[in-house]
């Protein structure tokens, strides 16, 4: 299936150029201290650095950073859902996307407001919190009547967002498909993960014998799913759920491994015909222990790989949508003219503990920048509910 259109909102910025020109130099200015969401503590976030869209008054219901930020994304699509509403009618065109955070910065304010003030503050509109206001948001901005839902599995569930959206398609429930997700910083999230010991002292490491930790980030990305083949395909999905543990990975990566040749099947590609991974690569101990395990374990022969993460931080429920632009914009023949790949950043000092992998360095390009080639992007979250997407060109 097509993915003619894309559009992000990431700490490395909106505009495709920018974005691609700061993520093939592994640019890591996205990534600041702040010390207003822990209280006590400083830590390392990635923030979305452009102003958002205002809301019409319409929709103002909805005003919140979650819902600005996606449709920060979504505008810059506009053009292509709206020529599929033309061509198909706003009720065949759905809207599927991810989130864990939705607007539960604001409900902390509102929350704060109230015990302070012993009123909600005006404007607050506790719809803005819940997960599937996302989608209603969506669907409302661009006037659609389609399917329009969200899908959170933590940090898969903007990845997973393209296996749903295919079915609804497959399935003639519709005919075309936003499909992507967004997440937004809130001290929620940071303190849940603060809790559990995964946020990094520092900056992320990922894969480094000395990795420590991850760093949170906030993205949206956005993609026009259709079914007629475009420049940059959805080539192939793969999905599971292996409920190991409710936070820890299957140590082994058999779960990581499962939707890597799920994808490859889907696909009908071999192993030694993905020319790029983008990994989860969170820089925490377990998670890349066994994502280093399962890489190992399809691909045998290293792939070129990295982490973007690294310059995003963890952008959880829009992590997978967010990665598969970076994808997008990889194989994306205007915007990566040289074929160049996303860096590893890291400090160096490989893990004895984990197999070698292949870590892309700065510089580093395709042997063949304009050639057809595919790529796999590899989502995992608690619960082992895991995918990996691939996408390509022809």
């Amino acid at each position: 299936m097509g993915l003619p259109a894309m559009g992000l909102a990431t700490p490395l910025g909106s505009c495709h150029s920018a974005v691609a020109a700061r993520l093939f130099s592994g640019d890591r200015s996205g990534l600041a201290a702040r010390d207003d969401l822990l209280p006590g503590r400083m830590v390392y976030v990635g923030a979305y650095p452009e102003p958002l869209p205002l809301l019409p008054d319409d929709l103002r219901a909805f005003d919140c950073r979650n819902n600005r930020l996606m449709l920060a994304a979504t505008q810059q699509i506009g053009d292509a859902v709206r020529r599929a509403v033309r061509r198909y009618g706003r009720s065949r065109v759905a809207v599927v996307l991810g989130t864990s955070t939705s607007g539960i910065a604001e409900a902390e304010a509102a929350f704060a407001a109230r015990q302070a003030e012993g009123a909600w503050p005006s404007g607050f509109d506790y719809r803005q919190q819940e997960a599937g206001s996302l989608a209603t948001f969506i669907a409302a901005a661009f006037d659609l009547a389609g399917p329009a839902y969200v899908i959170t599995t933590a940090c898969s569930s903007s990845a997973k967002v393209f296996a749903s959206a295919r079915r609804l398609i497959e399935a003639g429930f519709c005919d075309a498909a936003i499909v992507g997700g967004a997440d937004t910083l809130c001290r929620m999230t940071l303190g849940g993960f603060d809790a559990l010991g995964a946020l990094s002292r520092g900056l992320c490491n990922p894969f480094s014998r000395h990795r420590d930790g991850i760093n949170i980030g906030e993205a949206a990305a956005a993609f026009l799913l259709t079914p007629e083949p475009a420049a940059i395909n959805l080539l192939g999905v793969g999905e599971g759920s292996d409920a190991h543990h409710i936070s820890a990975p299957e140590p082994s990566g058999a779960g990581a491994r499962a939707v890597m040749e799920a994808a490859l099947l889907d696909a009908g590609l071999g192993p030694d015909q993905i020319a790029y991974v983008n990994l989860h690569g969170t820089g925490t101990s377990l998670n890349d222990a066994m994502e280093a395990l399962a890489m190992q374990a399809v691909f045998g022969a290293p792939v070129p790989c990295s982490s973007t993460k690294a310059m995003t931080g963890h952008t959880l429920g829009a992590a997978g949508a967010c990665e598969a632009a970076f994808l997008w914009l990889s194989l994306d023949r205007a915007s990566n003219p040289a074929g160049q790949l996303p860096p590893h950043l890291w400090d160096g000092v490989a893990d004895p503990a984990l197999p070698p992998l292949r870590f892309v360095h700065a510089g580093d390009r395709l042997s063949a920048p304009q050639a057809p080639l595919a790529m796999l992007s590899n989502s995992y979250a608690f619960g082992g509910s895991n995918a990996a997407l691939i996408l390509g060109r022809s």
